[in-house]
């Protein structure tokens, strides 16, 4: 019988590396390879590479995916690990994403094969909006054996940031993709999260200029330049790719 390695989609959290789970730093270390996703246009196909004598655009997809910056706080000794870059661009093309994602498979697959773990990490948990379980789910289809390692999503950390429950007794917690049409959603009675907001700001903005509703936006919760807002009119039209709002009926 056939010893293969097994994939684990992990997730470190919002930002605070003190959020990550005793888990989560667990398996990151069990891992001989540590699977980050790149949006960064250059890189067409998956490269895995070691990171002695690190070459100035590893370095770049390093400091830039932070996945990986927040995971290194609580786990330095992946810097001695094998890293495989797999390319993510910002697209919301379907058929062309299907194609990365499957050739970003076959590639883990390759690796899995020679009996290595490797670990994807992602941002929050990677069962909310994350590239993570799309490649988890290819890989578990053609047999691989497969673990998904929660980790604090964005939103519950945001609203522990606030010091404030995101629903209180009848009241209902609507999840959306900011960055996709949320009009009809903000519509929707209870609390409303809008993810990663940050191109669709100043749609959102005008949708809710004069609301009665109470409104916070907190753009990249636990980082170093974490930033809360607490009116639409103090709202940036460029708010940051990991930027939340919270949306809440106002009570009587």
């Amino acid at each position: 019988m056939r010893q293969t390695g097994i994939f684990y989609g992990i997730g470190v959290g919002p930002g605070d590396p003190e959020l990550m789970t005793l888990k989560a730093v667990r398996k990151i270390r069990k891992c001989e390879i540590i699977v980050l996703p790149i949006s960064d246009r250059e890189l067409k196909e998956p490269m895995l590479l070691e990171q002695n004598g690190k070459e100035n655009k590893v370095l770049r997809y390093l400091e830039g995916c932070m996945a990986y910056q927040i995971a290194v706080q609580a786990v330095p000794e992946i810097e001695k690990k094998q890293i495989l870059f797999l390319p993510m661009p910002m697209i919301k093309d379907k058929e062309k994403l299907r194609k990365i994602h499957a050739r970003g498979a076959e590639v883990i697959e390759q690796l899995l094969e020679k009996g290595w773990n490797l670990a994807f990490l992602t941002l929050g948990d990677p069962t909310v909006y994350s590239t993570c379980m799309y490649i988890e789910q290819m890989i578990e289809q053609d047999g691989y054996q497969v673990e998904t390692v929660s980790g604090i999503p964005s939103f519950c950390a945001a609203a522990a940031r606030l010091n404030q429950p995101l629903g209180e007794q009848e009241d209902q917690i609507h999840i959306l993709p900011g960055s996709y049409e949320a009009g009809e959603g903000l519509q929707l009675s209870g609390t409303k999260i809008l993810m990663k907001t940050g191109k669709k700001m100043g749609q959102i903005k005008e949708f809710l200029q004069g609301s009665s509703k109470d409104i916070c936006l907190v753009e990249n919760c636990g980082m170093d330049d974490e930033r809360i807002v607490r009116s639409v009119e103090e709202i940036s039209e460029d708010a940051g790719y990991y930027s939340l709002l919270i949306v809440k009926d106002r009570k009587r």
